[in-house]
């Protein structure tokens, strides 16, 4: 009977996972690639949401009130809901999975008629909360997971490393990938979005991405119409939009310019896949 006791014990130790909740689908492909078999992820954020307003379903609630650790990335409704969820759960370690990496003024386009003052300007500006379209960011943001899960886990310590290890030289040749992609791509190339999330993205391969909206208003048609130039100017051969935002006046853009629209977002579930296939679209190449 002892020995079936240990053997029940040691069974439920060995096999013992952590209650992880991230906020958006890429985060869990992260978590999963360092946590492994040690972690259960749950995801906040669910397919077609925004993060910008997000209000948690009262399941996802209860999930909270179980989990052990939270990674945040710093999506807009964090701002309110965090605190809400550490009430829910006192002994809930929320991990900041942003930490570390630089944040950059979101992309705007003007759409007012009369210019702000500067000082307006700057105060309507906000830090762009999507890192994770950066392979290198990821690398970071893959580190702090590593470090969060050996502080709550020690005995798998080795374990986490050896997978970031791993994941890292994904990264770096993901990373080599798109440059590949992008080679004759020249530089500074325009490519248009209707939300300007494709930022950090932008930056890394030396590409200039041109925003239709900013906070998800849609252009007036006077604004609309200088883009078109825009776009026309800088040889724009293709709008992005997702699927958590209205598309109309990125219909209205294509149709006048005879140009693509394509559908993809920074939070879809095939994180790697997306960015490729978001370089080839820039590079003008067939998926």
């Amino acid at each position: 009977m002892k020995k079936l006791l240990f053997l029940l014990l040691f069974t439920s130790l060995t096999f013992a996972q952590t209650d992880i909740i991230v906020s958006i689908l890429p985060q869990k492909i992260f978590v999963d690639k360092i946590g492994g078999d040690k972690v259960d992820v749950s995801v906040m954020v669910q397919a077609g949401s925004s993060p910008h307003n997000y209000e948690p379903k009262a399941s996802q609630m209860k999930k909270i009130s179980k989990a052990e650790l939270y990674f945040s990335i710093g999506v807009e409704f964090e701002t309110i809901w965090l605190e809400k969820f550490q009430h829910q759960n006192k002994q809930l370690l929320i991990s900041d999975s942003s930490e570390n990496i630089k944040k950059e003024l979101m992309k705007e386009h003007q759409h007012s008629e009369h210019e702000e003052h500067p000082h307006e300007k700057e105060r309507n500006q906000i830090k762009d909360p999507h890192i994770w379209v950066n392979p290198t960011n990821v690398k970071l943001i893959a580190t702090n997971i590593c470090n969060a899960l050996s502080k709550i886990d020690s005995n798998n310590s080795s374990y986490y490393k050896t997978n970031l290890d791993n994941y890292l030289k994904e990264l770096d040749y993901l990373d080599e990938e798109i440059k590949e992609i992008l080679k004759n791509t020249p530089k500074k190339s325009t490519f248009m979005v209707f939300h300007p999330a494709w930022g950090y993205f932008a930056k890394q391969y030396n590409l200039t991405q041109l925003p239709v909206e900013v906070e998800g208003k849609e252009p007036k048609m006077k604004a609309l119409v200088k883009l078109m130039k825009k776009a026309k100017k800088e040889k724009v051969h293709a709008i992005f939009t997702q699927p958590e935002f209205s598309d109309k006046s990125a219909q209205i853009i294509a149709n006048n310019l005879n140009i693509n629209v394509i559908k993809t977002s920074p939070l879809a579930p095939n994180w790697s896949e997306n960015l490729i296939n978001l370089a080839k679209a820039i590079a003008h190449k067939e998926k």
